[in-house]
This record gives structure tokens, sequence and C-alpha cells, in this order.
């Protein structure tokens, strides 16, 4: 058996924190560009660090046109390709960490969520049918597809029209799209039922991050041995894993986020950890 080296955060706070500096540091940009458009912004803050200069979707979304013409899609900017590897590469180490601990989007559902957890409390979460909860996790494959294909073919970056993620820090414009506006209202009414529907059934980037899960060089990994099989870790994960069911976590809808970990919910020390090696 391979030796086991584990990586133990010193508590899950540590995430809420990087979560709330994210989504601080995307808003503080994002109203600073507009405040600088109507001459009253700090002009020492790089302008053109906009939200799609910080988005590694955009890198997705323009690499066929990047390849084929040389060229970027309309409003992609360089820093989004180099986002983009930075990103794959973390998450072909740890995961889809930009989903569990960085993206802003992601992080409002849970904020979100959390009024409708003290609602509804053990039903939160659960109240999609299991079976057809399994087809509409799906459903964000379906998306990603039909994103790549129509900014390929039209080499415009059609997700704009549809994305919540642009519409959350550009609602007060005009630049945001009805449709965005409707999506991102559905995504946080829908939060108050179930943790991050958009991230479950819709996101585009999520799907492709979650590929990453099937071999992540660092991966959540429940030690038999330790275990109680209380069903702690289960009930807790926001994406619905059944962690306490499975050895090593490859659910393609991992996010990272560790809540299934000992450090977070395991009343047992070194059960469920964030490591690489063979568990037995």
């Amino acid at each position: 058996m391979k030796k086991i080296r584990f990586f133990r955060p010193r508590s899950i706070w540590v995430r809420s924190i990087v979560q709330l500096f994210f989504f601080a540091l995307i808003a503080l940009i994002v109203v600073n560009n507009t405040l600088i458009e109507n001459q009253t912004g700090f002009s020492i803050w790089p302008r053109k660090a906009s939200i799609h200069a910080l988005c590694p979707f955009g890198g997705v979304v323009t690499l066929y046109q990047l390849v084929t013409t040389g060229q970027l899609v309309q409003k992609v900017h360089d820093s989004s390709v180099v986002l983009m590897g930075l990103v794959f590469l973390l998450a072909v180490l740890f995961g889809p960490v930009f989903c569990g601990w960085v993206c802003p989007l992601g992080t409002v559902q849970e904020w979100v969520s959390r009024m409708g957890r003290k609602r509804l409390r053990r039903k939160f979460n659960h109240l999609v049918p299991h079976r057809l909860d399994l087809v509409l996790r799906f459903g964000r494959y379906l998306v990603l597809a039909w994103v790549l294909y129509a900014t390929a073919q039209s080499g415009r970056l059609v997700f704009q029209a549809y994305d919540p993620y642009f519409a959350l820090f550009h609602f007060w414009t005009s630049e945001v799209a009805p449709t965005a506006l409707l999506i991102l209202g559905l995504t946080l009414g829908f939060s108050l039922l179930v943790e991050r529907p958009w991230c479950k059934y819709a996101c585009p980037y999520g799907a492709l991050l979650g590929i990453s899960n099937l071999f992540r060089v660092f991966s959540i990994r429940r030690i038999v041995r330790n275990c109680r099989s209380d069903g702690a870790c289960g009930i807790l994960c926001p994406m619905n894993i059944p962690v306490d069911n499975l050895e090593v976590v490859r659910d393609h809808q991992c996010i990272s986020c560790l809540e299934c970990t000992s450090e977070a919910c395991c009343p047992v020390k070194d059960t469920v950890v964030f490591a690489t090696g063979d568990v037995k």
C-alpha cells in the first residue's frame, strides 16, 4: 500500500475567507470600472481588469477561434487564456477548487442557501427526486456543448446573454440581457431549495472542470477502517455526493469544497481526508 500524504487545512473557515475575498475583489473591480466610465473611479486601478479579463471560462470559449484564426473572441482578453491554464492546472492537481473556493456565483448561491436551510432544515437540498436529479445533473454538459459550438460558429461571446455570473455583477447596467437577469433570479430562487442549483444543473464551466475528478492527483478519500458510517459526510455534501459509500470521490459533481472532510464534519480524525495514494 502506498503511503498516504494528507493535506489538512487548519479549519474549513479558511474557505469562507477565500470565497469572501474573491467576491469582494470582483465586485470592487466591476464597480470601479463603472465609476471610471463616469469619471469618478480610481484611475490607478488597471482599467482593463474587467470581469471578462478575469473570467477563465472566456479562455475556454475562445480556444477554437484562437487556434484556427489566431484571434480572440470579441470581449475576451489574453488574461482569460492565462487564467484558463492556471485553473486547469489546479483542477488536475486538486480538482475543481475554482468552483468550491473561488467562483463568486457559487459563493452567492451558498449565502442564499443559508436562508433556505434554516427554514427547510433536513428537507433542504433533498427535495428533487433522486432519479430526476441524476438526469438533470448532465444538463450542464449540454449547455457546455451548446456554448462551445455557438461561440465557435459566431465568433461572438454568445453566453453573455444567458450568463447569471455576468448578470450578478452588472445587473444595474444596460449591458445585461433580460434572459441573463431571469436566469440569475431563478438561480437565486432555487438556491432557497437546493444547494448550488446553477452549479449542479447548468454551469458549463463546472461541467468541464468536473471531468478533472476522474484523474486528479489529490482526491477526497474515505478511510474505511476509521469510518463509523453515520452518513454525516454524505448529508452535508452540498453536491449530494454519497461520500459515506465511497472510498475515493470521483464524482463529476465534486467541487473540492472539503465540507465532507474530518476537519469539517466527521467526528473521527483522519476518516475523510484530502490525500493522494492508495487507501485500504
